[in-house]
């Protein structure tokens, strides 16, 4: 029975220490390789096969100088305004979350996610909002905190994330809804763009809808106040 229980004890340390081992060497490497596919992209084309769709991927790496300055500065004014100053949690965006969740439970739940959690989740996790998932992210997020600059993490953020339908990334979204590549967006394609990425697949930067019309000249005006990027 000792010898069970020391098998098991020496097999979890092992476990254990692999998992450490194996992601932060990940972290490691990716901060200097492309990042050429996520899990979600997998996830998509599962989904697609298993509907009996026509499986679609768009997606291609393009180092962040060949990306239009106006879309770093749309995605924080959209999605996270404090990106350069946080170390990659924004608690006052979490606890003004929690409070309007709290306190307005019929409506739907607000998010507070950075972009660097955001960039967790893409590149390593998958969907989902599980609490086991969230610890994995809060885990991811820390990492590339440690080891990318704020640069990389919006580089890997622009080429990984989703921004349509089988679309991935800046230079995909440029080219199949834009007809132009991501250095040549404007700053009013970028503000549509953002604002799809909530939810990329029914909200087409291509084709915005009145609300998304409205939301690109409040991006538009929130992108003045938005620092840029360090060169």
């Amino acid at each position: 029975m000792k010898r069970i229980v020391a098998f098991i004890k020496k097999t979890l340390i092992w476990i254990v220490v692999a998992f450490f081992a194996s992601t932060i060497l990940s972290v490691a490497i990716l901060r200097y390789i492309p990042v050429w596919f996520t899990p979600l992209m997998f996830i998509r084309l599962s989904q697609q096969v298993s509907a009996g769709e026509k499986m679609k991927l768009h997606h291609r790496w393009v180092p962040l100088e060949e990306i239009s300055p106006s879309l770093p500065k749309a995605v924080m004014a959209a999605e996270d305004a404090h990106f350069l100053d946080h170390n990659g949690f924004d608690y006052k965006a979490i606890e003004n979350a929690a409070k309007r969740n709290m306190t307005h439970p019929e409506k739907r739940k607000l998010g507070a996610s950075t972009i660097s959690q955001q960039t967790a989740k893409n590149v390593f996790l998958w969907p989902g909002r599980s609490w086991i998932r969230k610890g994995f992210e809060v885990y991811f997020t820390v990492l590339i905190e440690v080891m990318w600059d704020k640069q990389r993490i919006m580089e890997i953020y622009l080429n990984s994330i989703e921004m349509g339908d089988g679309i991935y990334g800046a230079d995909a979204v440029a080219e199949h809804h834009f007809n132009t590549r991501a250095s040549k967006l404007t700053r009013e394609q970028c503000a549509l763009i953002a604002i799809s990425l909530p939810n990329p697949r029914k909200m087409n930067s291509a084709h915005p809808s009145k609300y998304m019309l409205k939301r690109q000249r409040q991006i538009l005006h929130g992108m003045k106040f938005v620092k840029s990027l360090p060169q």
